[in-house]
């Protein structure tokens, strides 16, 4: 058996193949205002069979947001189409200055420097901010990184840089490994999640909580992002994963 199709496979499985999601459970670490999951077994293999009920927020472990998360009257998970899933993968390393400024924000002169190094980013890619956020997965305490005053401190990504890559690159979608689309910082400063409404306000869609972005090339790698299919939902936990150059 040969055709382009069986080639094409037979070539994906001989590259390099990344998992870019977490694991997850009722001690995982999630967005404050959902409850922790709760996994219970239904029965087990005395019973003849074993079967689990598990409820969580759907926004919970790595996860896609549909665009109707944050704006109404857009698409549902379920209306996202099959090819929006495969993209070709850009990642914008920006570990260490996370690391030296943890309310650190992804900025145009970043893109700038980034395609100086790399090339132009081009249409239609997803462009994964990498921040290594997720090496502290799963130490909740570690991953809120609150200070003092009880406030997170999380990097992310501002509205200019997310405008200058959908408006003037025409990226398809994005990606990154913090709880959400702005850092904290600009939450508290401007009262609202304004990066990530504007990524949802493009009828597209992102993935959150990812990890493992260390271990892909900036640019040259595709990404799929496998997930179930709910009725009308908003988001729900997502299997990504990478496949090298």
């Amino acid at each position: 058996m040969s055709n382009e199709l069986i080639q094409a496979m037979t070539l994906l499985k001989e590259k390099e193949w990344v998992d870019l999601t977490h694991t997850f459970g009722p001690e995982s670490p999630h967005f404050s205002a959902f409850d922790a999951a709760e996994f219970t077994t239904l029965f087990t293999h005395d019973d003849g069979f074993l079967a689990q009920s598990f409820k969580f927020a759907g926004q919970y472990g790595t996860h896609l947001d549909a665009p109707i998360h944050f704006v109404r009257n857009t698409r549902y998970l379920d209306e996202l189409d099959l090819k929006e899933l495969l993209l070709p993968l850009v990642v914008i390393d920006k570990s260490k200055e996370a690391e030296a400024n943890n309310d650190y924000s992804l900025t145009v002169d970043d893109l700038l420097h980034f395609e100086a190094e790399h090339g132009r980013i081009e249409a239609g890619t997803f462009v994964a901010l990498r921040t290594d956020w997720s090496k502290r997965w799963p130490d909740v305490e570690a991953f809120n990184n609150k200070d003092a005053e009880g406030h997170n401190r999380i990097p992310g990504w501002s509205l200019d840089a997310l405008k200058f890559l959908f408006e003037q690159r025409k990226i398809k979608a994005i990606g990154h490994e913090t709880y959400d689309t702005d850092s904290s910082l600009d939450f508290q400063k401007n009262g609202a999640l304004l990066s990530e409404y504007y990524v949802l306000e493009q009828d597209t869609y992102q993935v959150e909580l990812l990890t493992n972005l260390d271990k892909v090339p900036a640019t040259g790698a595709i990404i799929l992002n496998i997930v179930p299919k709910p009725e009308k939902a908003s988001g729900f936990p997502v299997r990504s994963f990478a496949i090298l150059p």
